[in-house]
């Protein structure tokens, strides 16, 4: 059984940068695609980007493409979430999940859907604020 714990989270003024930590156990990271999420209170859970086995990613959102970027080690078997210019509507808490597959796509092309991962880490807050 895969499990993830997601660090670095924390209160960073607006401007500010964070990378977040998304480390597995139990199985070998790199046969997973991973994707990161965030839910802010009283919002959905939206979808940021996911990262393929390989190392390439693909977006949920495209707006986030200037601010938000992934990578992983799969030596560590970890991924993270570099986030630049944060802003207040950043604040949320950010979770990591875990596909078993290496693509971030299915057979036809669309990237997965929250409900199509299989592992999930608890969170962690990131809040922006002044």
């Amino acid at each position: 059984q895969l499990q993830l714990v997601e660090s670095g989270g924390e209160l960073v003024q607006p401007g500010g940068s964070l990378r977040l930590s998304c480390v597995g156990s139990g199985k070998e990271l790199e046969f997973y695609a991973i994707a990161w999420f965030r839910q802010a209170p009283g919002k959905e859970r939206e979808g940021i980007l996911c990262i393929s086995s390989s190392g390439d990613s693909k977006y949920y959102v495209d707006a986030m493409k200037d601010r938000f970027t992934v990578s992983r080690i799969n030596a560590k078997n970890t991924a993270y979430l570099q986030m630049n210019s944060l802003k207040p509507e950043d604040t949320a808490v950010y979770s990591c999940a875990a596909v078993p597959t290496k693509s971030c796509t299915d057979s036809n092309g669309d990237i997965y859907e929250p409900y199509e991962y299989d592992f999930w880490g608890q969170g962690t807050q990131v809040t922006v604020s002044s």
